[in-house]
């Protein structure tokens, strides 16, 4: 199912972007602009933390001691869940997370308000850190994402969750890299690529969400695109990083790129994106390619002319888009995992905060 959902009119920094103003951002501008709003974003998407959900930050899933190896387990409290299973003390469906951040910043601190409001819909939420770019490829990011879900499989029980209803996501790069995950799960030569062993058996993987996801690398080609291709030659291993041929480029990052490997075994899907977005086209393209497949797909996208609708707006709780989201992700995830109640779904207001 595909909603349009109603508008509002603002002028914005993206309409000056989309009018042609800024195009092909290098990757250091980029840096510079993630690490100034970083730390203001941790405040503002988390001001009036949830109380109603259990908090267990930092849990080490590598057993190194980086930051980047660290994962926070956010379980609902029994009496604030707004569903319950059909059967007390049934596990509850679990929501894997990797935040985004153009793969060089970015960190699992800023979205832990919108994970909260996820688990008082009745899931246990998995909020993930991992290695980033410049310093480390993707093959880095997705071995990290593995590893995350093996520790998921291996200890989710422990806190409530069901290893075996298990829903992947993220926004912007974490939703590429979650995308990529669950890609390498149901493609071997995947795997293979990235020397993997996929951590959880596929019938456990029952759905996948995209927030203005990098879904399609195709579009980092066209003319005007906004970010520069130094975004690919990052994120590639060796001499790759310094090629000026575009052919080869095009080919390397078919394995960065998870419409490539699209088919019909693909889980459930959740797209939302925006006009707004700078991956909007590549979302559309993800959306089309899926149904071709026939895969399942709900889509949520937002008109132009809607203002909150930003690339990765879904982590702002304010706003009233946000939350439908929200709504509509709460029940996605019930639905796919086959734990909602009859009669019963998630409230579009839910979460409510103190």
């Amino acid at each position: 199912m595909t909603t349009i959902a109603p508008v509002r009119r603002r002028w914005s920094w993206a309409s000056i972007k989309n009018a042609g103003f800024v195009q092909r951002l290098p990757v250091w501008v980029w840096r510079l602009l993630m690490h100034t709003v970083s730390r203001s974003e941790r405040t503002r998407f988390n001001v009036d933390p949830i109380t109603a959900v259990d908090y267990r930050l930092d849990i080490d899933f590598v057993g190194d001691g980086i930051r980047a190896h660290r994962l926070d387990v956010i379980s609902p409290l029994p009496e604030a869940v707004d569903r319950t299973p059909s059967e007390p003390g049934t596990p509850l469906p679990v929501y894997v997370y990797f935040h985004g951040g153009g793969w060089t910043s970015g960190d699992k601190a800023a979205l832990t308000k919108y994970c909260a409001s996820q688990a008082v819909g009745g899931m246990v939420v998995v909020n993930v850190n991992y290695r980033r770019a410049t310093r480390f490829t993707m093959a880095h990011m997705v071995h990290d994402a593995n590893a995350a879900l093996a520790w998921v499989s291996a200890n989710i029980a422990a806190y409530g969750g069901d290893p075996e209803r298990i829903v992947l996501g993220g926004d912007s790069a974490g939703g590429q890299l979650s995308a990529l995950l669950v890609a390498a799960h149901l493609r071997p030569e995947l795997a293979e690529h990235y020397a993997i062993e996929p951590a959880a058996p596929r019938e456990h993987l029952r759905g996948l969400v995209q927030h203005c996801s990098v879904v399609d690398f195709s579009v980092m080609f066209e003319r005007g695109f906004i970010l520069g291709l130094g975004f690919i030659r990052m994120l590639l291993p060796g001499a790759l990083r310094k090629t000026r041929s575009r052919g080869e480029l095009r080919r390397a990052a078919d394995y960065l790129s998870p419409i490539e490997w699209l088919d019909s075994s693909f889980p459930p899907v959740f797209v939302t994106t925006s006009e707004r977005d700078y991956f909007y086209t590549a979302n559309l393209n993800f959306i089309e390619r899926l149904r071709r497949h026939e895969v399942q797909v709900d889509a949520l996208i937002y008109d132009h002319d809607n203002a909150n609708t930003l690339h990765t707006w879904q982590q702002n709780f304010r706003y009233p888009e946000s939350q439908e989201v929200y709504h509509r992700l709460q029940r996605f995830v019930h639905d796919v995992t086959g734990t909602a109640t009859a009669g019963t779904a998630p409230s579009v207001a839910a979460p409510t905060a103190r």
